[in-house]
């Protein structure tokens, strides 16, 4: 199994330089949309559309991680308090890197993978948001594969390229589409694929609800 260059734009400095700021308005505008949703109990699942998360296996960790930087906040504030010209740009830092990790455990809920009549959405945190059609989608199974290494994000496994969104370097669903579909990857990227692997927490629910939507 290897992984599989992705076409994208021109190349060169430039244009690297724009697609890195790109991709980093594109997550902050989701980090804060996801806080927001969270707030207003409005998740990103179309009306007739069953959302499915994908966090279960990271989440004790995020939310730790949340709760360390919130400690770690406090406890550098009050060794600098007495500098400001050190305490303001600890504070700024500090509290936009904590929003940005409650944006980004807020992401996990309101930003699952879609089932709907429409077809299915892969989701990734903030990053991953990949709409396959229904006329596209064959056929949608249980599959359990685990990967010794974080995987390449498109990969090629026996003759057929296959988006991978796995994790804790697993997947449990498996996507066959019916013909090459073109989706679009972080950074402006944008690969053909002939299926995606996805974990979901609920993967037989993930999986009836396709089929009852097939």
């Amino acid at each position: 199994m290897s992984a599989v260059e992705t076409s994208g734009r021109p190349t060169g400095l430039g244009a690297r330089v724009l697609g890195l700021a790109w991709r980093a308005l594109v997550l902050e505008v989701r980090m804060y949309d996801s806080i927001v949703r969270v707030l207003l109990r409005r998740p990103a699942v179309a009306p007739g559309a069953s959302g499915f998360r994908y966090d279960a296996p990271t989440r004790v960790l995020l939310v730790a991680f949340v709760v360390v930087s919130a400690v770690e906040l406090v406890v550098v504030d009050v060794l600098v308090h007495r500098w400001p010209w050190v305490r303001v740009p600890f504070l700024v830092v500090g509290i936009w890197g904590l929003v940005w990790m409650v944006g980004l455990m807020c992401s996990h809920r309101v930003r699952p993978h879609v089932v709907g009549p429409a077809g299915v959405t892969v989701r990734d945190g903030l990053e991953l948001d990949v709409h396959l059609p229904a006329d596209v989608v064959a056929r949608v199974t249980r599959r359990k594969r685990s990967y010794a290494d974080k995987p390449s994000r498109v990969v090629q496994d026996q003759g057929s390229r296959v988006m991978v969104v796995a994790v804790s370097q697993e997947t449990n669903v498996e996507v066959v589409l019916d013909r090459p579909t073109t989706v679009r990857l972080p950074g402006r990227r944008t690969a053909e694929v002939d299926g995606v692997r996805l974990w979901a927490d609920d993967p037989d629910g993930f999986v009836a609800a396709a089929h009852e939507r097939g």
